[in-house]
């Protein structure tokens, strides 16, 4: 880590934390290696790194869709390391932490958003009158009640994510993942989401967001991770503005060009 990384101290509350987490494809194409990673309880993080640094697998993993081939993972105090394989433990983790997906359409499978959103709270067995709260306070949190019979081929990219978000709020995690929220979005849908987002976090909820665009980090975290994009592990960590004033530190890491230095 970076000289003037905020690591985590034991009287903090962690309700996420990664030790020596490593896995790659097929045996042999390392996604994240070694990584060690901490998050406290109503923190907002962001993790900057270049396209296939590794961002969207640490997500999966974090969230039991993928067991990592080394290392642990806890969540709020429980070992969740092997959830991508145990349905009980994968239960428990899904009501607490959710993950929004950087392709939406990967989330939105129904034939109305409503259902959509509907369909975390019915899997978990709750009566009627609990779904139908759940999804219209999760569609009023995103602000798109009036979508809600519309089908998702209908919806721009900016509703769609909305609808995602939407679809993982129904549950009331208390942590949620969110990667590349903001990817393929114009400045206008841009703004919206990350406004929503920054609702989110006011609200106390712990929000890790991956991006690799710099100007998105300050709306969705006051702590920045960087992901090296050879390294596949974190390797700085700090106060956003910190990170980003650390032009040595993002040249390294990918996310920007000397060449285009100039410019910013």
């Amino acid at each position: 880590m970076s000289a003037g990384s905020g690591m985590t101290t034991g009287d903090e509350v962690s309700v996420l934390r990664l030790r020596g987490v490593s896995y790659a494809y097929l045996g042999r194409h390392t996604a994240v290696n070694g990584v060690d990673l901490e998050v406290r309880r109503g923190e907002r993080v962001v993790i900057l790194g270049a396209n296939g640094c590794g961002k969207s697998t640490l997500l999966k993993i974090m969230d039991g869709l993928i067991r990592p081939e080394a290392g642990t993972v806890e969540v709020l105090g429980r070992d969740v390391t092997a959830a991508a394989g145990d349905a009980i433990i994968s239960c428990w983790l899904h009501q607490r932490m959710g993950l929004v997906f950087q392709d939406a359409d990967v989330q939105l499978f129904s034939a109305t958003v409503w259902d959509d959103v509907a369909f975390g709270p019915l899997q978990m067995g709750w009566q009627d009158g609990e779904v139908r709260r759940r999804v219209e306070g999760a569609l009023e949190l995103m602000e798109i009640q009036g979508l809600a019979r519309r089908a998702p081929y209908e919806l721009s990219e900016g509703e769609k994510k909305r609808a995602a978000i939407a679809t993982v709020l129904a549950l009331d995690p208390e942590i949620l993942l969110l990667d590349e929220p903001t990817a393929n979005l114009d400045p206008r849908g841009k703004a919206v989401l990350l406004d929503l987002i920054g609702r989110l976090g006011a609200q106390g909820k712990t929000v890790v967001t991956t991006t690799q665009e710099l100007e998105v980090a300050p709306a969705v975290g006051d702590r920045a991770i960087i992901f090296g994009d050879r390294d596949r592990r974190p390797v700085a960590e700090g106060p956003v503005q910190s990170i980003l004033e650390d032009t040595d530190l993002l040249v390294r890491a990918n996310l920007i060009h000397p060449r285009l230095l100039w410019k910013r």
